[in-house]
Parts: structure tokens; C-alpha cells; sequence
């Protein structure tokens, strides 16, 4: 039997707001809270100081079940190593391994290579924009797609992982489970939040918001959270403790 996770109720996204378990939240004050707390606390790291797409898209690559501190040198030396798409499409498997050995999931540097042939072969060494091509190549998923697409490109689509997931989940008071990323309810509820106008700033910052605030691992730190006076789950926490 189907759960009422599995048919979100497209009618209930509101143009001044949003709506879902009964909660309802404004949508231009949810962004603005959200994107002020971001000019204090984005985190700055090498692939979000550039809009390359090639950089980006070896980035996200890495970052797929990867701790960021892992990443950090291997990103670095492998720019300086490969620093386009004709270098790394020129080099041998051999020293990509070399490089990208100690991120491990070993699978994922052959899927780098085989990535490299298919962007000189297909797209004449260029990182496509168009969300079919890139999920055409090798190893690229739809968050990578959107993560590219939205860095790179300035679109406007919305990320959903894991961490966005559990942050939408508690504003709505929805529960989550991991394959919720993949819900229709919640990529719908994504699209409806995004700020269109500042995509690249609006994700950053809801990214972070779940590793620096909304923690999955120990309990979520409502008091400093700016989307506190949207949010079901805070709200309720807060009652309790009060």
C-alpha cells in the first residue's frame, strides 16, 4: 500500500507559502532568514570559489560519500595535476589512481576516466548544461546534475540530499527515511523553498545549515538555527525544554 509520502498534493505549494503535514511556512521569510545566516556561516573551500564547471563537477565526483577533510588535498593536487578536461582525458588510469587512491571507492576513479572520453568524445572536452547530457555521463547522479547545473551555471534547481532532506523534513514536521531525497513530496517541497533568484547562495546555505546546525547524528541546535520561527520540530523541542 501507498503512503501518503508517496502522492505529495502539488495544489497545497502556495505562491505566498508553503504547506505540507499541516504546517505551513512563508516562503520569502523561510529564504531570507536562511540566506542571512549564510553571508556569516558558508564554509569556503577551493570548488566554491570557482564557477569552472570541470572543477565543480571532479569535485562533487569526490565528495560522494566522502568526508570533506579526505577530499580537501587530493582535490588540490589533482587540479594542479589535471587541471581541464584534455589533461585527464590524456593521462593514464595509473595516475589518476595515484592521486585519487586515498578518497578510496576505488570504482569511482575508473568512472572519472571513463567520464574525461566521454566529455572529449561527445561534448568536445566541455562540461554540458543541459541535465540529460550530464546525467548521461559516467558516475554523474542527479545531485551532482543540479549541484553543477546550479554552481556552475547560476540555474535555479534545487539540491536534494541527505542533509536537505532531514532540514525540510523537521520545518514541516514531515518524518524522513533515507530514500526520502528520492520522494517526489520533498523534491517537491526543495523547489517550492529555492530562492530562484540566488540559487548558488540559497543552497550553500542550506547545506551547511544541516553539517554546522541541524545535526543528524546528535540533536539539532534549535536555539542558534535562523529557521527556528519556521520550524515544527523546533518549535515543538523548544516547548518541551521551556
Amino acid at each position: 500500500m501507498s503512503s501518503e509520502e508517496d502522492h505529495p498534493d502539488r495544489s497545497q505549494i502556495a505562491h505566498e507559502g508553503v504547506e505540507a503535514g499541516g504546517h505551513r511556512v512563508d516562503a520569502q521569510g523561510f529564504r531570507s532568514r536562511l540566506l542571512a545566516w549564510g553571508r556569516d556561516h558558508v564554509r569556503s573551500f577551493p570548488w566554491r570559489e570557482t564557477d569552472e564547471p570541470y572543477r565543480l563537477l571532479m569535485a562533487e565526483v569526490m565528495l560522494h560519500r566522502t568526508q570533506v577533510r579526505q577530499v580537501l588535498p587530493v582535490y588540490e593536487r589533482f587540479i594542479v595535476l589535471f587541471p581541464d578536461v584534455a589533461a585527464l582525458a590524456r593521462a593514464s588510469r595509473e595516475s589518476v589512481h595515484a592521486v585519487m587512491g586515498p578518497l578510496g571507492l576505488h570504482w569511482r576513479i575508473d568512472l572519472v576516466a571513463d567520464m574525461a572520453a566521454d566529455l572529449v568524445g561527445r561534448f568536445g572536452g566541455r562540461v554540458p548544461s543541459d541535465r540529460e547530457a550530464l546525467l548521461s555521463l559516467p558516475g554523474v547522479s542527479d545531485y551532482i546534475a543540479s549541484a553543477v547545473r546550479c554552481f556552475s551555471f547560476g540555474l535555479d534547481d534545487a539540491l536534494v540530499d541527505t542533509n536537505t532532506v532531514r532540514i525540510v523534513g523537521r520545518v514541516f514536521g514531515l518524518p524522513t527515511k533515507p530514500s526520502s531525497r528520492r520522494n517526489r513530496r520533498f523534491r517537491d517541497l526543495h523547489v517550492a523553498l529555492l530562492d530562484r533568484e540566488r540559487p548558488a547562495d540559497y543552497n550553500y546555505s542550506l547545506l551547511d545549515l544541516g553539517h554546522l546546525v541541524c545535526l543528524s547524528r546528535r540533536a539539532p541546535e534549535c536555539e542558534r538555527c535562523p529557521l527556528l520561527a519556521s520550524c515544527a520540530t523546533g518549535a515543538a523541542r523548544l516547548a518541551v525544554t521551556a
